[in-house]
């Protein structure tokens, strides 16, 4: 839990402090003034980095240095110092006054965001889909951020030899293809299996919040054989070798898979309505807490990014009996939206 923050230079921030509760802080202010940079400082001292941009991004343009000072409940102290040099970021940490220069799995500190390109994600973005599951798997196992820069350096690798068009390309491709099947295998394992642990509950999380009977259920999409992902990547590697000479880039692996998202067996696009589909994405998010509490053995923080709002009064009630628990930050324009269903429960923070 993070009791206060101090900002300095950082987006908007010039130099401003703040004090949280732990349970809901609702962060009140017209359009562009700072509440989603509030969300993300939050999010960069938790998790050492920006949702939405890149370090040297988050400096004030005339400034050369932005830094965040956080305190907990325990009283242990949080820095995060971004330097500009040059075109790039020396960015340090420092926790109780310990210096390193990233955060390793145990310092982070898990979060679950929830933000208005989420909405459309989820319906017309297969990279986005990708990358929710791939953000949770990261903030659940250790080892798997490691695994995704292992397999998207040897993409890399192999995209680079493609486009070079050698004339004994099937035989220079023929390590790449063995190494990015095992790396690509990984990922898929691990996609599939967290898929499988979210679809257990995925439903009923869903039917709490909407009042409804509706199934819901995760499907992971692929052009490879799922049960036997590394051998069948392998062949359609071999396979595909022209095609991908052609266009210059590798055309199969889990860069490539999607996630299926369906409401009484079928595809969301085809059966839900806007507030279904909002409710779906929730119902993922209440998923998305109870999994990094479970496994991490601490209590996620909530960054809710003026979407409360979006919520009509039965899914907002159902969302309140989850957020209580936790320490929750949810942005708004209208104070009243949101004050009103968490009572004398929450702390107003007028910007």
């Amino acid at each position: 839990m993070i009791t206060s923050l101090r900002i300095k230079n950082f987006r908007s921030y010039g130099d401003q402090s703040f004090e949280f509760e732990a349970g809901v802080n609702i962060v009140v202010g017209p359009n562009a003034s700072g509440k989603t940079n509030l969300l993300e400082a939050i999010l960069v001292l938790c998790r050492g980095s920006s949702y939405r941009a890149r370090d040297i991004d988050l400096v004030q343009n005339d400034q050369e240095w932005a830094r965040l000072d956080s305190t907990d409940e325990q009283n242990q102290t949080r820095v995060v110092k971004l330097q500009k040099q040059g075109e790039k970021i020396d960015k340090t940490f420092e926790i109780d006054e310990q210096t390193r220069k990233r955060l390793n799995f145990a310092q982070t500190i898990p979060i679950v965001l929830f933000e208005p390109n989420q909405l459309q994600s989820i319906t017309t973005s297969p990279s986005q889909r990708r990358l929710f599951i791939d953000d949770l798997l990261s903030q659940i196992d250790p080892e798997y951020s490691k695994q995704q820069r292992n397999y998207e350096r040897v993409l890399a690798q192999r995209n680079a030899l493609l486009k070079q068009k050698p004339q004994d390309a099937a035989q220079q491709l023929f390590v790449w293809n063995l190494r990015l099947s095992e790396f690509g295998a990984v990922i898929a394992n691990k996609r599939q299996a967290i898929i499988e642990t979210i679809n257990a509950k995925f439903t009923n999380n869903y039917q709490e919040i909407a009042g409804s009977k509706d199934v819901i259920a995760l499907a992971y999409e692929s052009e490879c054989q799922l049960d036997q992902y590394g051998s069948s990547l392998l062949k359609r590697l071999e396979a595909t070798i022209s095609e991908d000479l052609q266009r210059g880039f590798t055309g199969n692996g889990p860069h490539r898979d999607d996630l299926l998202i369906t409401i009484n067996n079928r595809p969301l696009l085809q059966a839900a309505s806007r507030g279904e589909t909002r409710t779906i994405l929730l119902s993922l998010k209440i998923q998305e807490l109870l999994m990094l509490e479970q496994s991490r053995g601490l209590r996620p923080l909530l960054l809710f990014d003026d979407v409360f709002s979006e919520l009509d009064g039965v899914r907002r009630k159902s969302l309140t009996r989850f957020l209580r628990n936790y320490q929750t930050f949810i942005t708004t324009t209208d104070a009243d939206v949101i004050a009103h269903n968490f009572a004398q429960t929450s702390k107003l923070i007028m910007l």
